[in-house]
């Protein structure tokens, strides 16, 4: 079963997915428009043959937005969107790849891959 996490954001969302027990940074996609969006993610659910998703939320207003788009992408992608807190998953993602020595141009595109197969890794090892 193929699982996509979403580390979500008002102009850039990170993607991971995992086709097992590990979670693998995928990609960054900043965005305008909503609805543009949600059909890219369309496509790569078909892509990557995705079974379910995973979006991170935080607190506050973040979050409601982030559960609204879940929401959404639920319904266009007709897949289970669950949700679970990503508190720090950013900080974590970049300590981490600091530690493994990633080049710091590739940590700043991908900071938002990294914390969304962060996110990923916490729902899988739970499960």
């Amino acid at each position: 079963m193929s699982t996509l996490a979403i580390d979500w954001g008002e102009s850039k969302i990170g993607l991971a997915v995992s086709a097992g027990k590990l979670a693998d940074p995928f990609e960054v996609i900043k965005y305008k428009d909503e609805k543009a969006l949600i059909d890219r993610l369309c496509r790569i659910v078909l892509k990557k043959k995705v079974e379910k998703i995973i979006v991170g939320v935080s607190e506050g207003k973040s979050a409601k937005k982030a559960r609204r788009f879940g929401k959404h992408l639920a319904e266009a992608v007709k897949l289970p969107v669950e949700f679970v807190d990503e508190t720090l998953t950013s900080k974590d993602a970049m300590q981490m790849a600091i530690e493994a020595g990633v080049p710091r141009d590739r940590r700043a595109k991908m900071e938002d891959a990294f914390a969304a197969a962060i996110i990923l890794q916490r729902y899988l090892d739970k499960k």
